[in-house]
């Protein structure tokens, strides 16, 4: 009974490890973060982000997204294990309640494309537009 108790803890355990970046990995996002930002300035952070506003979406990494709507990019840090996003082979899934905003403290998970299962589950931060002077 014992074995069978710590194999089922020994498989639970292995089924919640995440792969950490690379130290590579992380230069590139780091990299990428800096090129989408570049020449543009941080505004006053907003709680909701109209659905409209959302529709061209960048996972940068795990906890880092932006929503480019013409001349404002919007930048949300998410909160939770967001495992595998920005990561090939991986979609985000949003749910909005009550209206047509996405909103801090929204609820999204992230999922495989190829086997439709939930891999992670985080909330979005509040949303900071970065404009061109």
């Amino acid at each position: 009974m014992r074995v069978l108790a710590l194999t089922g803890i020994a498989i639970l355990a292995a089924s919640c490890s995440t792969a950490y970046p690379t130290v590579e990995q992380q230069q590139r996002q780091a990299r990428e973060l800096q090129r989408e930002l570049a020449g543009r300035v941080a505004g006053k952070p907003i709680r909701c982000l109209p659905t409209y506003r959302a529709r061209d979406m960048l996972a940068i990494d795990e906890q880092t997204i932006l929503f480019r709507d013409g001349r404002t990019t919007y930048v949300s840090r998410m909160n939770g294990g967001c495992s595998g996003l920005g990561s090939a082979g991986y979609t985000l899934i949003t749910k909005t309640i009550g209206g047509s905003n996405l909103c801090g403290g929204d609820i999204a998970q992230v999922a495989d494309v190829s086997s439709r299962m939930v891999v992670g589950s985080c909330t979005f931060g509040d949303f900071v537009p970065y404009t061109r002077p």
